[in-house]
């Protein structure tokens, strides 16, 4: 009796172990995405702050063939804006906004019909329609575009896509205004707010905002796959002018260091907690019939129990996803350097491989994201 008693208290005790058989699975599907020779991904699942699995594979740098480890900075796209979205609602918490304010009162160099109409919450959640800045930025005069750059091909665009707040519209333009918010209230530039208040703190030391010209500690390089030829082109800041706006996708981050954000969302500090759940929980409405909704900076889908909170990322050459279920503190991140893999797919594959079910997170209708339809999963920082 006495050995059968210490026995149930060890296994009580130990941190939750998953089957190695599955472990092997997950090792096994990814290889068969992910070669050593081609540019490729990092991997990392957890579970209760326990890492069930994480990998690199491929290579960083198709020139140095350096590989892909812990520490590989990928950058993240629009990922970003779960940064972004935190130090806003953040500054509304401390009093320094409001999400209802008009973002005129910031931003005042926007046409009066615009700036007046628009509300910071309708840029948080893309329904401001607010016009995209791709075709009114004037690219013949710069290599790499600026959240400034945005705020100069739409300040005087006196129309919107559609009355504020009555639609959405996935909205890159929106979160370069908002680093511009930021900015403006805070005196710093975005690069300078995001790492005093995040990086800094959490000791994501490696962790930064893209500054064209600045390096990147192990930093990985983007490439496009071309499935006609079997070929990987560079593509990254050098070859993208949009490439480098910093609002709405500027963050590069190892899958390592980003664990340590993900994990301070999954179990916030007091301080935090209500912010937190604001970002994390429905905010405007997208799908009632799948229950999708956007928050700050994440998708949230309520159509199974427990939620889904997540977001995906596209830069470039770079591709990045993060679903998590924050009631079971389950949290799967994909951080690629290539195109012409389907991160959702291979998420749901490795959910299934462990057990997780939830059924809302498969690929919905097609819904406007740009001028171009856009799968709502994979909302993404254009390339023109």
């Amino acid at each position: 009796m006495k050995r059968l008693i210490f026995s149930l208290l060890f296994y009580m005790l130990i941190p939750p172990v998953y089957c190695q058989d599955n472990i092997t699975r997950i090792d096994s599907l990814l290889q068969t995405y992910y070669r050593d020779n081609e540019p490729g991904a990092f991997v990392l699942v957890s579970r209760k702050n326990h890492i069930i699995f994480k990998k690199g594979y491929g290579l960083a740098n198709l020139q140095t063939q350096e590989k892909i480890n812990s520490q590989t900075n990928f950058n993240i796209g629009s990922v970003t804006k779960q940064f972004t979205a935190f130090c806003i609602v953040q500054m509304a918490a401390a009093k320094k906004l409001s999400l209802q304010d008009k973002i005129i009162r910031y931003l005042p160099a926007f046409n009066t019909k615009t700036g007046n109409a628009v509300t910071i919450r309708q840029l948080l959640t893309h329904c401001s329609g607010i016009i995209d800045h791709y075709a009114f930025t004037d690219t013949n005069r710069i290599k790499h575009a600026t959240d400034y750059d945005v705020l100069q091909a739409v300040k005087n665009i006196d129309s919107t896509y559609f009355p504020p707040g009555t639609r959405y519209r996935y909205s890159n333009t929106a979160y370069c205004l908002l680093a511009m918010i930021i900015e403006k209230i805070s005196g710093m530039s975005y690069r300078a707010y995001i790492k005093k208040n995040i990086f800094t703190p959490l000791a994501m030391q490696h962790a930064v905002v893209l500054q064209t010209g600045k390096p990147v500690y192990r930093q990985a390089l983007g490439y496009e796959y071309d499935s006609n030829r079997h070929v990987f082109n560079r593509l990254d800041a050098g070859e993208a002018i949009f490439f480098s706006t910093e609002g709405d996708g500027g963050i590069y981050v190892s899958a390592g260091e980003y664990l340590r954000w993900i994990q301070s969302l999954q179990q916030p500090t007091a301080a935090n907690k209500a912010i937190v759940q604001q970002c994390r929980s429905s905010q405007f409405l997208i799908d009632p019939m799948n229950k999708l909704s956007y928050g700050y900076g994440w998708f949230v889908s309520e159509k199974d129990n427990p939620k889904a909170v997540y977001h995906s990322g596209s830069n470039g050459g770079f591709r990045a996803m993060v679903f998590t279920l924050p009631s079971k503190n389950y949290i799967v991140t994909i951080f690629s350097n290539r195109t012409g893999i389907d991160l959702e797919n291979l998420v749901s594959q490795i959910n299934e491989i462990l057990g997780v079910t939830n059924n809302s997170f498969t690929k919905v209708e097609a819904l406007v994201s740009f001028i171009n339809s856009s799968p709502i999963f994979a909302p993404c920082k254009e390339i023109l």
